[in-house]
Protein backbone atom coordinates (compact mmCIF):
# COMPACT_ATOMS: atom_id res chain seq x y z
CA UNK A 1 0.00 0.00 0.00
CA UNK A 2 2.88 2.14 1.09
CA UNK A 3 4.22 1.50 -2.29
CA UNK A 4 1.28 2.40 -4.04
CA UNK A 5 0.92 5.67 -2.48
CA UNK A 6 4.69 6.70 -3.41
CA UNK A 7 3.83 5.36 -6.96
CA UNK A 8 0.74 7.97 -6.95
CA UNK A 9 2.78 10.87 -4.96
CA UNK A 10 5.20 10.07 -8.15
CA UNK A 11 3.13 10.59 -11.05
CA UNK A 12 1.55 13.01 -9.19
CA UNK A 13 5.04 15.08 -9.01
CA UNK A 14 5.82 14.15 -12.84
CA UNK A 15 2.61 15.82 -13.97
CA UNK A 16 3.12 18.94 -11.93
CA UNK A 17 6.63 19.14 -13.58
CA UNK A 18 5.54 18.80 -17.09
CA UNK A 19 2.71 21.38 -16.50
CA UNK A 20 5.38 23.74 -15.77
CA UNK A 21 7.17 22.67 -18.87
CA UNK A 22 4.48 23.45 -20.81
CA UNK A 23 3.11 26.69 -18.76
CA UNK A 24 6.93 28.00 -19.69
CA UNK A 25 6.93 27.20 -23.77
CA UNK A 26 3.25 28.59 -23.57
CA UNK A 27 5.11 31.82 -22.40
CA UNK A 28 8.10 32.13 -24.89
CA UNK A 29 5.36 31.75 -27.76
CA UNK A 30 2.99 34.64 -26.26
CA UNK A 31 5.77 36.86 -26.30
CA UNK A 32 6.96 35.34 -30.27
CA UNK A 33 9.60 33.09 -29.33
CA UNK A 34 8.01 30.01 -29.98
CA UNK A 35 11.20 27.75 -30.28
CA UNK A 36 9.80 25.32 -32.74
CA UNK A 37 9.99 27.83 -35.11
CA UNK A 38 13.49 27.90 -35.30
CA UNK A 39 14.18 25.95 -38.18
CA UNK A 40 18.20 26.04 -38.32
CA UNK A 41 20.87 26.32 -36.83
CA UNK A 42 24.76 26.44 -37.44
CA UNK A 43 27.10 24.30 -35.93
CA UNK A 44 30.65 24.36 -36.38
CA UNK A 45 32.19 22.02 -34.03
CA UNK A 46 31.34 19.17 -31.96
CA UNK A 47 31.80 18.39 -28.06
CA UNK A 48 34.90 15.76 -28.47
CA UNK A 49 36.08 17.45 -31.15
CA UNK A 50 36.50 20.73 -29.00
CA UNK A 51 38.19 18.71 -26.11
CA UNK A 52 40.35 16.77 -28.61
CA UNK A 53 41.85 19.83 -30.56
CA UNK A 54 41.64 22.23 -27.35
CA UNK A 55 45.31 23.35 -28.00
CA UNK A 56 43.95 24.63 -31.54
CA UNK A 57 40.52 25.95 -30.79
CA UNK A 58 41.20 27.67 -27.15
CA UNK A 59 40.46 31.26 -27.61
CA UNK A 60 38.44 30.97 -31.07
CA UNK A 61 34.74 31.59 -31.91
CA UNK A 62 32.57 28.01 -31.84
CA UNK A 63 29.12 27.04 -32.03
CA UNK A 64 27.51 23.82 -30.68
CA UNK A 65 23.81 22.39 -30.29
CA UNK A 66 22.64 19.55 -28.10
CA UNK A 67 20.27 18.93 -25.14
CA UNK A 68 21.11 20.55 -21.58
CA UNK A 69 21.85 17.33 -19.16
CA UNK A 70 22.94 19.10 -16.17
CA UNK A 71 22.30 22.95 -15.42
CA UNK A 72 23.77 24.80 -12.26
CA UNK A 73 22.40 28.64 -11.59
CA UNK A 74 24.33 30.86 -9.64
CA UNK A 75 23.14 34.47 -9.44
CA UNK A 76 24.63 36.46 -12.44
CA UNK A 77 26.45 33.31 -13.90
CA UNK A 78 25.57 29.97 -14.39
CA UNK A 79 27.16 26.22 -15.98
CA UNK A 80 25.23 23.76 -17.87
CA UNK A 81 26.20 20.65 -19.58
CA UNK A 82 25.41 19.99 -23.63
CA UNK A 83 25.04 17.19 -24.73
CA UNK A 84 25.59 16.07 -28.44
CA UNK A 85 26.32 12.85 -30.75
CA UNK A 86 29.93 13.13 -30.12
CA UNK A 87 29.84 13.70 -26.51
CA UNK A 88 29.31 16.10 -23.43
CA UNK A 89 30.57 19.35 -22.45
CA UNK A 90 30.32 22.44 -19.89
CA UNK A 91 28.90 25.58 -21.17
CA UNK A 92 30.36 28.62 -18.76
CA UNK A 93 26.98 31.58 -18.90
CA UNK A 94 27.21 34.89 -17.74
CA UNK A 95 24.62 37.32 -18.02
CA UNK A 96 26.74 40.20 -18.67
CA UNK A 97 27.95 38.10 -21.85
CA UNK A 98 24.80 36.95 -23.55
CA UNK A 99 22.62 39.78 -22.29
CA UNK A 100 20.12 40.24 -19.49
CA UNK A 101 17.18 39.18 -21.35
CA UNK A 102 18.88 36.50 -22.89
CA UNK A 103 20.37 35.47 -19.38
CA UNK A 104 16.84 35.76 -17.67
CA UNK A 105 15.39 32.92 -20.27
CA UNK A 106 18.28 30.64 -19.78
CA UNK A 107 17.13 30.36 -16.17
CA UNK A 108 14.17 29.27 -16.69
CA UNK A 109 15.43 26.63 -19.81
CA UNK A 110 14.85 23.27 -18.46
CA UNK A 111 16.84 19.56 -18.35
CA UNK A 112 16.43 18.26 -21.41
CA UNK A 113 15.79 21.64 -23.63
CA UNK A 114 18.24 21.82 -26.72
CA UNK A 115 20.02 24.36 -27.32
CA UNK A 116 22.32 26.57 -29.28
CA UNK A 117 25.50 27.84 -28.06
CA UNK A 118 27.78 29.99 -29.38
CA UNK A 119 30.91 31.19 -27.70
CA UNK A 120 34.52 30.68 -27.08
CA UNK A 121 36.62 27.84 -25.99
CA UNK A 122 38.58 28.12 -22.51
CA UNK A 123 39.37 26.44 -19.43
CA UNK A 124 37.65 26.99 -16.31
CA UNK A 125 40.42 26.78 -13.10
CA UNK A 126 39.24 23.69 -12.55
CA UNK A 127 41.05 22.50 -15.82
CA UNK A 128 37.42 21.92 -17.63
CA UNK A 129 37.41 22.77 -21.28
CA UNK A 130 34.64 24.88 -21.15
CA UNK A 131 32.49 26.93 -23.59
CA UNK A 132 32.09 30.75 -22.10
CA UNK A 133 28.59 31.40 -23.84
CA UNK A 134 28.41 34.57 -26.05
CA UNK A 135 24.87 33.90 -27.15
CA UNK A 136 22.04 30.49 -26.21
CA UNK A 137 19.18 29.92 -28.33
CA UNK A 138 16.34 27.80 -27.18
CA UNK A 139 16.00 25.35 -30.22
CA UNK A 140 13.39 22.84 -28.83
CA UNK A 141 11.53 22.76 -26.04
CA UNK A 142 11.49 19.06 -23.88
CA UNK A 143 8.21 18.41 -22.57
CA UNK A 144 8.71 15.55 -20.81
CA UNK A 145 10.84 14.62 -18.00
CA UNK A 146 14.12 12.92 -18.36
CA UNK A 147 15.13 9.56 -15.63
CA UNK A 148 17.06 10.71 -12.64
CA UNK A 149 20.65 11.51 -13.91
CA UNK A 150 22.83 9.89 -11.53
CA UNK A 151 20.58 6.46 -11.74
CA UNK A 152 19.59 7.06 -15.36
CA UNK A 153 16.88 4.72 -17.45
CA UNK A 154 17.64 1.42 -15.96
CA UNK A 155 14.28 -0.16 -16.50
CA UNK A 156 15.10 -2.89 -19.66
CA UNK A 157 11.31 -2.67 -21.01
CA UNK A 158 11.05 0.98 -20.74
CA UNK A 159 14.89 1.16 -22.55
CA UNK A 160 13.58 -0.96 -25.56
CA UNK A 161 10.06 0.86 -25.98
CA UNK A 162 11.43 4.42 -25.68
CA UNK A 163 15.23 4.21 -27.33
CA UNK A 164 14.94 7.41 -27.54
CA UNK A 165 15.26 8.21 -24.11
CA UNK A 166 17.91 5.18 -23.72
CA UNK A 167 19.85 7.23 -26.24
CA UNK A 168 19.53 10.54 -24.37
CA UNK A 169 20.40 9.24 -21.21
CA UNK A 170 23.04 6.09 -22.07
CA UNK A 171 26.34 7.31 -23.45
CA UNK A 172 26.92 3.47 -23.60
CA UNK A 173 24.11 2.19 -25.84
CA UNK A 174 24.87 5.20 -28.21
CA UNK A 175 28.48 3.71 -28.47
CA UNK A 176 26.72 0.48 -28.75
CA UNK A 177 24.81 1.77 -32.00
CA UNK A 178 27.29 3.32 -33.60
CA UNK A 179 29.91 0.91 -33.32
CA UNK A 180 26.91 -1.16 -34.93
CA UNK A 181 27.11 1.29 -38.00
CA UNK A 182 30.90 0.70 -37.99
CA UNK A 183 30.72 -2.92 -38.07
CA UNK A 184 28.71 -2.93 -41.00
CA UNK A 185 30.68 -0.66 -42.94
CA UNK A 186 33.86 -2.56 -42.18
CA UNK A 187 31.85 -5.44 -43.43
CA UNK A 188 30.93 -4.04 -46.86
CA UNK A 189 34.44 -2.52 -46.70
CA UNK A 190 35.98 -6.43 -46.74
CA UNK A 191 33.85 -7.62 -49.12
CA UNK A 192 33.68 -5.11 -51.44
CA UNK A 193 37.67 -5.39 -52.13
CA UNK A 194 37.24 -8.77 -52.25
CA UNK A 195 35.48 -8.12 -55.62
CA UNK A 196 31.87 -9.08 -54.45
CA UNK A 197 28.83 -6.84 -55.40
CA UNK A 198 26.25 -6.02 -53.08
CA UNK A 199 22.66 -6.68 -54.11
CA UNK A 200 19.22 -6.46 -53.33
CA UNK A 201 16.41 -9.25 -53.18
CA UNK A 202 12.90 -9.84 -52.12
CA UNK A 203 11.49 -9.36 -48.87
CA UNK A 204 8.53 -10.68 -50.12
CA UNK A 205 8.50 -14.17 -51.55
CA UNK A 206 5.95 -17.07 -52.55
CA UNK A 207 7.93 -19.45 -51.18
CA UNK A 208 9.98 -18.67 -47.72
CA UNK A 209 13.04 -21.44 -48.15
CA UNK A 210 16.46 -20.89 -47.24
CA UNK A 211 15.82 -21.77 -43.50
CA UNK A 212 14.52 -24.65 -41.01
CA UNK A 213 11.77 -21.31 -39.63
CA UNK A 214 8.32 -20.70 -39.21
CA UNK A 215 7.64 -17.39 -41.89
CA UNK A 216 5.18 -14.42 -41.36
CA UNK A 217 2.59 -14.69 -44.12
CA UNK A 218 1.13 -11.67 -45.88
CA UNK A 219 -1.80 -11.24 -48.73
CA UNK A 220 -1.01 -9.50 -51.94
CA UNK A 221 -4.62 -8.02 -52.55
CA UNK A 222 -3.93 -7.09 -56.07
CA UNK A 223 -2.74 -10.21 -56.87
CA UNK A 224 -4.89 -12.25 -54.56
CA UNK A 225 -1.78 -14.44 -53.56
CA UNK A 226 -0.54 -15.30 -50.28
CA UNK A 227 3.54 -14.40 -49.71
CA UNK A 228 6.01 -14.93 -47.20
CA UNK A 229 8.25 -12.52 -45.08
CA UNK A 230 11.51 -14.15 -46.46
CA UNK A 231 13.38 -16.05 -43.47
CA UNK A 232 16.25 -16.57 -45.37
CA UNK A 233 18.38 -14.31 -48.43
CA UNK A 234 19.87 -17.70 -49.71
CA UNK A 235 17.79 -18.84 -52.69
CA UNK A 236 17.56 -15.76 -54.70
CA UNK A 237 21.13 -14.79 -54.16
CA UNK A 238 22.01 -18.39 -55.46
CA UNK A 239 19.84 -17.55 -58.62
CA UNK A 240 22.11 -14.68 -59.34
CA UNK A 241 25.20 -16.87 -59.23
CA UNK A 242 23.77 -19.52 -61.66
CA UNK A 243 23.57 -16.27 -63.54
CA UNK A 244 26.88 -15.18 -63.66
CA UNK A 245 27.75 -12.97 -61.19
CA UNK A 246 30.41 -15.23 -59.55
CA UNK A 247 30.31 -12.93 -56.09
CA UNK A 248 27.63 -11.34 -54.41
CA UNK A 249 26.19 -10.62 -50.43
CA UNK A 250 23.05 -9.12 -49.15
CA UNK A 251 23.02 -7.50 -45.55
CA UNK A 252 19.27 -7.30 -45.00
CA UNK A 253 15.85 -7.63 -42.92
CA UNK A 254 14.92 -11.41 -42.65
CA UNK A 255 11.74 -12.37 -40.67
CA UNK A 256 11.24 -15.14 -38.58
CA UNK A 257 7.94 -16.34 -36.93
CA UNK A 258 9.68 -17.59 -33.88
CA UNK A 259 9.94 -16.41 -29.71
CA UNK A 260 11.77 -13.95 -28.30
CA UNK A 261 14.75 -15.03 -26.35
CA UNK A 262 18.45 -13.43 -25.44
CA UNK A 263 19.31 -14.42 -28.72
CA UNK A 264 16.52 -14.32 -30.91
CA UNK A 265 14.49 -11.48 -32.31
CA UNK A 266 11.83 -11.64 -35.14
CA UNK A 267 13.40 -9.67 -37.30
CA UNK A 268 17.03 -9.44 -37.70
CA UNK A 269 19.42 -8.81 -39.73
CA UNK A 270 21.78 -11.40 -41.91
CA UNK A 271 24.80 -11.00 -44.10
CA UNK A 272 24.92 -13.64 -46.88
CA UNK A 273 27.64 -14.08 -49.25
CA UNK A 274 28.15 -16.64 -52.21
CA UNK A 275 31.53 -17.30 -54.31
CA UNK A 276 31.68 -19.46 -57.23
CA UNK A 277 34.33 -21.71 -57.37
CA UNK A 278 35.25 -22.51 -54.26
CA UNK A 279 34.08 -24.10 -51.11
CA UNK A 280 33.03 -24.94 -47.60
CA UNK A 281 36.56 -24.47 -46.88
CA UNK A 282 37.38 -21.06 -48.68
CA UNK A 283 34.55 -19.99 -46.80
CA UNK A 284 35.97 -21.30 -43.72
CA UNK A 285 39.21 -19.01 -44.40
CA UNK A 286 37.21 -16.07 -45.27
CA UNK A 287 35.15 -15.76 -42.09
CA UNK A 288 38.00 -16.45 -39.91
CA UNK A 289 39.89 -13.51 -41.78
CA UNK A 290 36.63 -11.20 -41.88
CA UNK A 291 36.04 -11.61 -38.15
CA UNK A 292 39.74 -11.05 -37.26
CA UNK A 293 39.65 -7.83 -39.80
CA UNK A 294 36.34 -6.24 -38.07
CA UNK A 295 37.27 -6.35 -35.18
CA UNK A 296 40.64 -5.01 -35.64
CA UNK A 297 39.40 -2.54 -37.49
CA UNK A 298 36.55 -1.47 -35.44
CA UNK A 299 38.00 -1.85 -31.64
CA UNK A 300 41.89 -1.76 -32.79
CA UNK A 301 42.58 -5.13 -31.52
CA UNK A 302 41.52 -9.08 -32.46
CA UNK A 303 40.80 -9.61 -28.62
CA UNK A 304 37.48 -8.89 -27.27
CA UNK A 305 36.39 -8.93 -23.87
CA UNK A 306 32.79 -10.56 -24.05
CA UNK A 307 31.16 -10.83 -20.30
CA UNK A 308 34.09 -12.74 -18.54
CA UNK A 309 36.19 -14.05 -21.32
CA UNK A 310 38.41 -13.11 -23.39
CA UNK A 311 38.04 -14.17 -27.08
CA UNK A 312 40.91 -14.25 -29.24
CA UNK A 313 40.40 -14.02 -32.61
CA UNK A 314 43.94 -13.65 -33.76
CA UNK A 315 44.26 -17.65 -33.11
CA UNK A 316 43.37 -20.05 -35.44
CA UNK A 317 39.67 -21.00 -35.57
CA UNK A 318 39.42 -24.96 -34.27
CA UNK A 319 38.23 -26.82 -36.45
CA UNK A 320 36.08 -30.04 -35.22
CA UNK A 321 33.53 -32.37 -37.19
CA UNK A 322 30.16 -32.55 -35.48
CA UNK A 323 31.54 -36.36 -34.79
CA UNK A 324 34.41 -35.53 -33.20
CA UNK A 325 33.01 -32.69 -31.20
CA UNK A 326 30.13 -35.12 -29.81
CA UNK A 327 33.28 -37.44 -28.78
CA UNK A 328 35.28 -35.32 -27.41
CA UNK A 329 32.54 -33.86 -24.89
CA UNK A 330 29.85 -36.75 -24.80
CA UNK A 331 32.17 -39.36 -25.56
CA UNK A 332 29.79 -41.29 -27.76
CA UNK A 333 31.78 -42.08 -30.88
CA UNK A 334 28.64 -41.86 -33.74
CA UNK A 335 31.04 -43.40 -36.08
CA UNK A 336 29.98 -46.54 -34.13
CA UNK A 337 26.25 -46.00 -34.38
CA UNK A 338 25.02 -47.84 -37.63
CA UNK A 339 20.91 -46.93 -37.67
CA UNK A 340 18.20 -45.03 -36.47
CA UNK A 341 16.85 -47.80 -33.99
CA UNK A 342 20.43 -47.69 -32.32
CA UNK A 343 20.65 -43.96 -32.02
CA UNK A 344 17.16 -43.67 -30.50
CA UNK A 345 17.71 -45.78 -27.80
CA UNK A 346 21.31 -44.57 -27.00
CA UNK A 347 18.92 -40.79 -27.02
CA UNK A 348 16.47 -42.53 -24.54
CA UNK A 349 19.15 -43.88 -22.44
CA UNK A 350 20.84 -40.06 -22.00
CA UNK A 351 17.41 -38.30 -21.64
CA UNK A 352 17.37 -36.66 -24.61
CA UNK A 353 13.86 -36.13 -25.98
CA UNK A 354 13.95 -36.88 -29.64
CA UNK A 355 10.64 -37.00 -32.73
CA UNK A 356 9.71 -40.11 -34.19
CA UNK A 357 10.50 -38.61 -37.32
CA UNK A 358 13.56 -37.90 -36.05
CA UNK A 359 16.29 -39.96 -37.68
CA UNK A 360 20.45 -40.55 -36.74
CA UNK A 361 21.53 -37.68 -38.21
CA UNK A 362 18.84 -35.58 -36.14
CA UNK A 363 19.51 -37.71 -33.29
CA UNK A 364 23.47 -36.62 -33.52
CA UNK A 365 22.23 -32.81 -33.58
CA UNK A 366 20.46 -33.42 -31.24
CA UNK A 367 23.74 -34.90 -28.78
CA UNK A 368 25.76 -32.04 -30.24
CA UNK A 369 23.17 -29.43 -28.33
CA UNK A 370 22.98 -30.67 -25.72
CA UNK A 371 26.30 -31.69 -24.72
CA UNK A 372 28.63 -29.46 -27.02
CA UNK A 373 27.81 -26.19 -27.56
CA UNK A 374 28.16 -24.80 -23.95
CA UNK A 375 31.88 -25.51 -24.61
CA UNK A 376 32.30 -23.78 -27.39
CA UNK A 377 33.58 -20.46 -26.63
CA UNK A 378 36.60 -19.37 -28.12
CA UNK A 379 35.97 -19.60 -32.23
CA UNK A 380 35.34 -22.76 -33.20
CA UNK A 381 34.51 -24.39 -36.71
CA UNK A 382 31.57 -27.49 -36.49
CA UNK A 383 32.40 -29.01 -39.74
CA UNK A 384 30.52 -31.70 -41.64
CA UNK A 385 26.74 -31.49 -40.31
CA UNK A 386 24.41 -34.82 -41.35
CA UNK A 387 22.18 -34.83 -44.22
CA UNK A 388 18.67 -34.94 -42.42
CA UNK A 389 19.53 -31.24 -41.17
CA UNK A 390 21.02 -29.83 -44.26
CA UNK A 391 18.95 -29.45 -46.90
CA UNK A 392 20.90 -27.14 -49.48
CA UNK A 393 24.48 -28.38 -48.62
CA UNK A 394 26.32 -30.89 -50.99
CA UNK A 395 27.09 -34.08 -49.76
CA UNK A 396 30.83 -35.38 -48.74
CA UNK A 397 31.58 -37.37 -51.89
CA UNK A 398 33.79 -39.73 -49.50
CA UNK A 399 30.80 -40.23 -46.96
CA UNK A 400 27.29 -39.20 -48.61
CA UNK A 401 25.08 -39.45 -44.95
CA UNK A 402 27.43 -36.11 -44.30
CA UNK A 403 27.36 -32.67 -45.97
CA UNK A 404 30.10 -30.02 -46.68
CA UNK A 405 28.65 -27.72 -43.92
CA UNK A 406 30.29 -25.45 -40.91
CA UNK A 407 28.58 -23.64 -38.37
CA UNK A 408 31.08 -20.86 -36.56
CA UNK A 409 30.76 -20.90 -32.54
CA UNK A 410 31.89 -18.16 -30.67
CA UNK A 411 30.46 -17.23 -26.90
CA UNK A 412 28.56 -20.92 -27.20
CA UNK A 413 26.63 -19.31 -29.68
CA UNK A 414 26.19 -19.73 -33.75
CA UNK A 415 27.57 -17.12 -35.72
CA UNK A 416 27.43 -18.14 -38.93
CA UNK A 417 26.71 -21.14 -41.40
CA UNK A 418 27.75 -22.13 -44.27
CA UNK A 419 28.19 -24.94 -47.01
CA UNK A 420 29.43 -25.98 -50.10
CA UNK A 421 26.46 -25.52 -51.91
CA UNK A 422 24.53 -28.20 -53.37
CA UNK A 423 23.86 -27.56 -57.08
CA UNK A 424 22.74 -31.05 -58.04
CA UNK A 425 19.06 -30.50 -59.12
CA UNK A 426 18.16 -33.88 -59.35
CA UNK A 427 19.92 -34.22 -55.49
CA UNK A 428 17.95 -30.95 -54.16
CA UNK A 429 14.59 -31.93 -55.85
CA UNK A 430 15.24 -35.06 -53.66
CA UNK A 431 15.70 -33.24 -50.55
CA UNK A 432 12.71 -30.88 -51.38
CA UNK A 433 10.76 -33.55 -51.11
CA UNK A 434 12.07 -35.06 -47.98
CA UNK A 435 11.36 -31.76 -46.23
CA UNK A 436 7.72 -31.97 -47.54
CA UNK A 437 7.35 -35.27 -46.00
CA UNK A 438 8.35 -33.82 -42.88
CA UNK A 439 5.95 -30.82 -43.67
CA UNK A 440 3.36 -33.19 -43.82
CA UNK A 441 4.51 -34.97 -40.66
CA UNK A 442 4.00 -31.74 -38.81
CA UNK A 443 6.88 -30.22 -38.61
CA UNK A 444 6.01 -26.38 -39.81
CA UNK A 445 9.90 -24.96 -40.07
CA UNK A 446 10.56 -27.47 -42.99
CA UNK A 447 11.53 -26.56 -46.48
CA UNK A 448 8.65 -26.51 -49.20
CA UNK A 449 10.03 -27.35 -53.14
CA UNK A 450 10.96 -24.14 -55.00
CA UNK A 451 10.31 -25.13 -58.32
CA UNK A 452 11.82 -21.90 -59.84
CA UNK A 453 14.81 -22.48 -58.10
CA UNK A 454 14.92 -26.45 -59.22
CA UNK A 455 14.72 -24.80 -62.52
CA UNK A 456 17.57 -22.45 -62.12
CA UNK A 457 19.99 -25.05 -60.86
CA UNK A 458 19.06 -27.00 -64.00
CA UNK A 459 20.58 -24.06 -66.17
CA UNK A 460 24.12 -25.19 -64.11
CA UNK A 461 25.45 -23.52 -61.09
CA UNK A 462 28.97 -23.64 -60.74
CA UNK A 463 30.57 -25.14 -57.91
CA UNK A 464 29.62 -22.65 -54.61
CA UNK A 465 30.67 -21.88 -51.25
CA UNK A 466 27.76 -19.87 -49.47
CA UNK A 467 27.88 -18.15 -46.22
CA UNK A 468 24.98 -16.46 -43.48
CA UNK A 469 25.95 -14.79 -40.40
CA UNK A 470 24.51 -13.00 -37.81
CA UNK A 471 24.70 -9.48 -38.00
CA UNK A 472 22.98 -8.77 -34.54
CA UNK A 473 25.15 -11.36 -32.80
CA UNK A 474 28.36 -10.41 -34.35
CA UNK A 475 27.87 -7.22 -32.86
CA UNK A 476 26.77 -8.48 -29.57
CA UNK A 477 30.42 -10.15 -29.74
CA UNK A 478 32.14 -6.69 -30.53
CA UNK A 479 30.57 -4.53 -28.03
CA UNK A 480 29.90 -7.03 -25.12
CA UNK A 481 26.11 -6.82 -25.28
CA UNK A 482 24.31 -9.86 -23.42
CA UNK A 483 20.59 -9.58 -25.40
CA UNK A 484 19.71 -9.44 -28.98
CA UNK A 485 17.94 -6.45 -27.76
CA UNK A 486 20.55 -4.77 -26.12
CA UNK A 487 22.18 -3.85 -29.83
CA UNK A 488 18.69 -3.69 -31.67
CA UNK A 489 17.32 -0.06 -31.75
CA UNK A 490 13.91 -1.08 -31.65
CA UNK A 491 13.19 -4.86 -30.98
CA UNK A 492 10.42 -6.53 -31.06
CA UNK A 493 7.91 -5.72 -27.91
CA UNK A 494 4.91 -7.03 -26.87
CA UNK A 495 1.75 -4.39 -26.94
CA UNK A 496 0.90 -2.30 -23.90
CA UNK A 497 -2.64 -2.38 -25.08
CA UNK A 498 -2.92 -6.44 -24.73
Amino acid sequence: MADEREQMQSEQDINELIKVKRDKLAELQEKGKDPFQIMKYDVSNHTSDIIDNYEVLEGKTVSIAGRIMTKRVMGKASFCNIRDKKGDIQSYVRRDDIGEESYAEFKKYDIGDIVGIEGTVFKTKTGEISIKASSVVLLSKSLQILPEKFHGLKDTDTRYRQRYVDLIVNPDVRDTFIKRSQIIREIRNYLDNKDFIEVETPVLTPNAGGAAARPFTTHHNALDQDLFLRISLELYLKRLIVGGLERVYEIGRVFRNEGLSVRHNPEFTLLELYQAYTDYYGMMDLVEDLFRNVADKVLGTTKVIYGEDEIDLSKPFERLTMVEAVKKYANIDFDQIEDEATAKALAKEHNIKYEDRHKRGDILNLFFEEYVEDHLVQPTFIMDHPVEISPLASRKPEDPDYTERFELFITRREMANAFSELNDPMDQRGRFEAQEALRAAGDDEANETDEDFLTALEYGMPPTGGIGIGIDRFVMLLTNSAAIRDVLLFPTMKSLEK
